[in-house]
């Protein structure tokens, strides 16, 4: 096994199906979650890879072995399931999902009571259990049952989230590219139900994905091609477990994921309620820009979803999110949930009756650079010393690897918690400095 075919830490468990992730691995981690919360009912969801059958029953094995009783949800977005989790008062829930990585991957993430990822020190505490392996066992097993009807929770708390008389009215053309992912099965429903006329492509699911699941501009060609080709109002895409959202304009243009937060954001602050905003330490600086236009706080978290969530509870936030394309908005659940950012963003164009490229327009513009490369965590403290000793006086932020902010750019270095690289992030009003700035990067690399 390379250390590449696996990835442990307090985000969860990820790896190559079959190479790192087997199901031995699988049921360790499933009897340390199960010891951990204690038992009760824990719900298990899967978005639609060909392992996710296999990785499920090694979870079913582990679960109720610690005398948890798995609720299993069959195939389910993971804002779904933590709605889920939260509304039927459950004691946790695990998600089967690698998200964003290849078919050939899977990984286990883990909720708490509320729909909650665990809390950093949580996590580690669950971790302290897997390694150790004492797991409580019991002789009585706990009782396997399902329900094939937990998308309705989740759907009847975001219709309650916008003006269906206002969609109606309207009738925007919208195309959705799910990628055969965990929302594959309900987005048709879902959106045809708000009076809109949908065109779905990547539908099918159980077969692998069409495309890179991860909902970046290089990997969204046919969708663009699908809106160009129907004439629509709006692209949407989503990733494998549906908790990201990426939005193509009425000319077929992906417009990046930033904005497909800065969008949500902005109407939600101009239309729902004023509000603190949080995000995270790599978001792009038009939130800044955006909370200062509406005269609201904005409070900058280090990456990850809990870490947002957590941000958002202790401010009174009701909206905030991710630059990946992961808008949060707490009416539904302080959660990454591609189907809320949808919902803002097309009230935004019916109620406006603005093109999508229009309300873009109307943000203000900068230029966004990312990268990665293979590291060690022995590398990478020394990596972040000498950046920080390169770009001299700066803004600094050390709560998440090294964010630098100078007046006309700023750039994140950070290790990722899902795979064993060193993410980089640079931004700035024009792409050559971009370009510049990362280059000096990683050439000291």
């Amino acid at each position: 096994m390379k250390i590449t075919d696996l990835k442990i830490s307090i985000s969860g468990i990820r790896g190559i199906v079959g190479s790192g992730l087997t199901p031995r691995l699988l049921i360790k981690f499933s009897e340390a979650l199960a010891t951990f919360i204690g038992g009760g009912k824990i719900a298990v969801a899967t978005d639609t890879r060909p392992s996710s059958e296999m990785v499920k029953t090694a979870v079913f094995s582990g679960l109720l072995s610690c005398g948890a009783s798995p609720l299993d949800l069959g195939i389910l977005p993971i804002p779904s399931l933590q709605v889920y989790t939260k509304e039927m008062n459950l004691e946790g829930a695990l998600a089967i999902t690698a998200s964003h990585n290849p078919v050939e991957w899977n990984a286990l993430k883990l909720i708490k009571q509320g729909g909650y990822f665990l809390f950093p020190l949580e996590a580690e505490e669950l971790l302290d259990l897997y390694y150790q392996g004492e797991f409580n066992r019991v002789s009585q097993p706990g009782e396997l049952a399902k329900d094939d009807q937990a998308f309705r929770v989740h759907q009847q708390r975001l219709y309650s989230l916008v003006d269906h008389d206002l969609f109606r009215r309207r009738q925007l053309r919208v195309v959705i590219d799910p990628c055969g992912g965990a929302a594959a099965p309900y987005v048709r429903p879902f959106f045809s139900g708000l009076g809109l006329e949908v065109e779905v492509i990547h539908e099918d699911y159980g077969q692998g994905f069409p495309r890179n699941p991860e909902p970046i501009p290089e990997n969204l060609e046919a969708l663009s091609q699908a809106v160009r080709r129907w004439g629509a109002d709006i692209g949407l895409a989503q990733d494998a477990d549906a908790d990201r959202l990426a939005v193509v304009d009425e000319r077929g243009v992906p417009i990046g994921e930033e904005y497909t937060l800065a969008l949500a954001v902005e109407y939600y602050l101009q239309k729902k309620r004023r509000s603190p905003v949080v995000v995270n330490l790599s978001t792009s600086r038009v939130m800044e820009d955006i909370a200062r236009r509406h005269e609201v706080s904005l409070w900058r978290t280090k990456v990850g979803e809990i870490n947002v969530a957590q941000e958002m509870i202790n401010q009174g936030a009701w909206i905030g999110g991710e630059g990946n394309g992961g808008v949060m908005v707490a009416d539904i659940h302080p959660c990454r949930d591609s189907f809320a950012g949808a919902l803002l963003i097309l009230e935004y164009l019916a109620f406006t009756g603005e093109k999508v490229s229009s309300l873009k327009s109307k943000l203000p513009s900068y230029k966004m650079i990312k990268d990665k490369i293979p590291t060690t965590i022995k590398e990478t403290k020394i990596i972040l010393r000498r950046l920080k000793q390169i770009f001299g006086e700066g803004k600094t932020d050390l709560r998440d690897g090294l964010r630098m902010e100078f007046p006309d750019f700023w750039f994140h270095v950070r290790p990722s918690n899902t795979e064993p690289v060193l993410r980089i992030i640079v931004e700035a009003q024009d792409f050559c400095l971009a370009e510049e700035i990362l280059l000096r990067i990683k050439e000291m690399l």
